[in-house]
């Protein structure tokens, strides 16, 4: 996906948020946001949004000499999706559709991105929770999801975000586990999810995790490690979680799944859909609509 004119003041307000959460150095916020201004003014609207963000967030974490701004974040919304794990697996086991409401549960769990929203509550994740279970989904891709995760040999997913992953790893235990492959965030960006973050969920224990050698908000293959460009080629299925893997892989000649929540006007306009929308659907779609 290419970057929009109304993703310049997404990319302001993310600095803004950001250098408020890395420092208290009035200046050193100051110079983010200048050179934020600058980088936005000279970009290439025909690269994809990540891109920009990751300029954004290897120059916060250069000025503010702080390798993870986001850990205290990511810790927190770990905690709280832990504390609440066996409540959740407990309303899938109790559940008519035991895959389904998996699989809503980690759509829900996408609401925790701190690349879209600085100032996200519990009570917002809640009440994500709360509408995935009865919000309208599209039943053809979910049926659709299910052959080809029966179909395929090889499954690598794609992580998104801390806190998230533990929504993750409810929809990844209604999976064939064999054949799964998680990738996580090489080096801390924004809060999204890295090794720790994985090992803290339990993933590790029940399928390969690796990371794609990476520090983007997404997955821009360029900035992958090779290993990791290997395994996404070879890969039968690819599910993908979040905005960020969508504005990236939406023109991957790949068959990918997106699972998300559009959380802003811009990913609505392209997907088509309603802010707040949760999403399922193939990228084999997007590639035939383009016929």
């Amino acid at each position: 996906m290419r970057t929009y004119w109304d993703c310049i003041p997404c990319f302001i307000k993310q600095s803004i948020e950001a250098s408020a959460i890395s420092t208290d150095d009035k200046a050193i916020q100051e110079e983010i946001i200048r050179q934020t201004l600058k980088m936005a003014s000279e970009m290439d609207l025909n690269t994809t949004p990540p891109e920009m963000g990751q300029k954004i967030h290897r120059l916060i974490k250069k000025l503010t000499n702080s390798p993870d701004p986001y850990k205290s974040v990511k810790e927190k919304y770990n905690k709280w999706a832990m504390d609440r794990f066996s409540n959740f697996k407990e309303k899938i086991k109790t559940s008519d559709k035991p895959f389904e409401t998996a699989l809503r549960l980690a759509i829900a769990g996408n609401i925790i991105d701190y690349g879209v929203n600085g100032k996200l509550y519990s009570e917002n994740v809640q009440h994500s929770i709360n509408n995935a279970l009865t919000a309208r989904i599209d039943q053809q891709a979910i049926s659709e999801l299910k052959e080809e995760i029966f179909k395929a040999k090889t499954i690598l997913y794609l992580a998104d975000n801390a806190g998230e992953i533990i929504f993750d790893r409810l929809f990844i235990e209604h999976l064939p586990k064999e054949k799964i492959t998680l990738a996580v965030k090489g080096e801390p960006i924004i809060n999204d999810a890295t090794m720790e973050d994985a090992e803290l969920a339990g993933l590790t224990d029940i399928v390969e995790v690796i990371n794609n050698g990476s520090d983007a908000p997404g997955t821009i293959l360029k900035s992958c490690s090779e290993d990791f460009r290997s395994r996404f080629e070879d890969a039968d299925l690819i599910i993908a979680k979040g905005q960020g893997n969508y504005e990236t892989l939406s023109d991957a000649d790949k068959n990918i799944f997106f699972m998300l929540k559009a959380k802003c006007p811009v990913i609505a306009r392209d997907l088509g859909c309603e802010v707040g929308e949760m999403i399922l659907r193939n990228s084999k779609a997007f590639r035939e609509s383009l016929i």
